[in-house]
């Protein structure tokens, strides 16, 4: 079987046009300009290099972009303080605190002082409880999944899960848990599956979508993929490639590619599949809290 490569880099663009163009017509009718503010502590340098990603693709957007380094000493008071300036500034419209914080700093109290109207990762437990129940048009959803689930409309054809079978491979509260409320939101019948999750292969050889987000590197396998499987590898992971020469390292995702395509109807790649979503899912999520704002529609996607 010849699968359908899931080009998420493309559909990334073609999100971010969406932004643009309904970002130009919010601010030609009201006058509403989207802004994005980034908080980064610290010099982690692959915080740094997504930092500098999301800001540029907040400008090519037309939002408001402002970034704010803070020194890796910061006291906790500190950016709880910074924050809160944030959630009181009428031209912020997304608040995003890069992750991880130092060690020093409790992330979830951090996450939880975020204005849940600003919140643009979607990590707030009021986001979280909303999407949970349903209420997927007034939350604002992370936006791994909520790319992640354009991927599989886009895959499949529509939007209407019904009769499709998921199984989500992780747990997390940032990826499996959402992106398994996304699925019932849409019609599917979903599972929750994890290492401790017995035959996780049979299990997984059940899934009409495959969804693998466990963090571990080509854990699934291609006699995993039940045939003609819409296949989404969440997963980046960094392993040696001493056939690339000494030291030399590759990314590879939670599914052993290769083996799973010979399977699979569709199939996302690492890198090229969720990776470009997540910061486009980011510039929608923005957009969506300034259109609230404006009391205007936001677009879907």
């Amino acid at each position: 079987m010849t699968p359908n490569v899931i080009d998420g880099k493309l559909v990334a663009e073609d999100v971010v046009a969406i932004v643009k163009d309904a970002t130009a017509k919010l601010v030609a009718k009201t006058g509403v300009v989207p802004g994005i503010a980034v908080v980064i502590v610290g010099e982690d340098p692959a915080s740094q290099v997504y930092v500098r990603s999301k800001g540029k693709k907040a400008h090519d957007c037309g939002f408001h972009s402002e970034t704010y380094t803070m020194p890796a000493d910061t006291a906790e008071a500190d950016l709880l303080a910074k924050v809160a300036d944030l959630n009181a500034d009428p031209a912020i419209h997304g608040i995003l605190v890069q992750l991880p914080l130092p060690k020093h700093i409790d992330e979830g109290k951090i996450i939880q002082a975020i204005d849940p109207g600003k919140d643009v990762d979607g990590f707030h437990f009021i986001n979280v409880g909303m999407l949970g129940t349903g209420e997927i048009d007034k939350a604002f959803i992370p936006c791994t999944p909520a790319g992640s689930m354009v991927l599989i409309r886009r895959a499949l054809g529509k939007s209407d899960l019904s009769g499709l079978t998921a199984v989500v491979v992780g747990r997390s509260n940032i990826v499996g848990k959402p992106m398994a409320n996304l699925l019932l939101a849409a019609n599917a019948t979903v599972t929750i599956a994890h290492s401790r999750t017995p035959d996780l292969p049979a299990l997984a050889r059940t899934a009409d979508i495959l969804v693998a987000a466990v963090g571990r590197p080509e854990m699934i396998k291609g006699d995993w993929v039940k045939p003609g499987a819409c296949v989404i590898d969440v997963g980046i992971n960094r392993i040696d490639a001493p056939e690339k020469g000494e030291g030399k390292t590759r990314l590879v995702g939670d599914v052993a590619y290769d083996s799973a395509a010979t399977n699979a109807g569709s199939i996302t790649p690492v890198p090229g599949g969720v990776g470009p979503m997540t910061i486009a899912m980011l510039m929608a999520n923005t957009l969506a809290s300034a259109c609230r704002e404006a009391g205007v529609d936001a677009p879907s996607y």
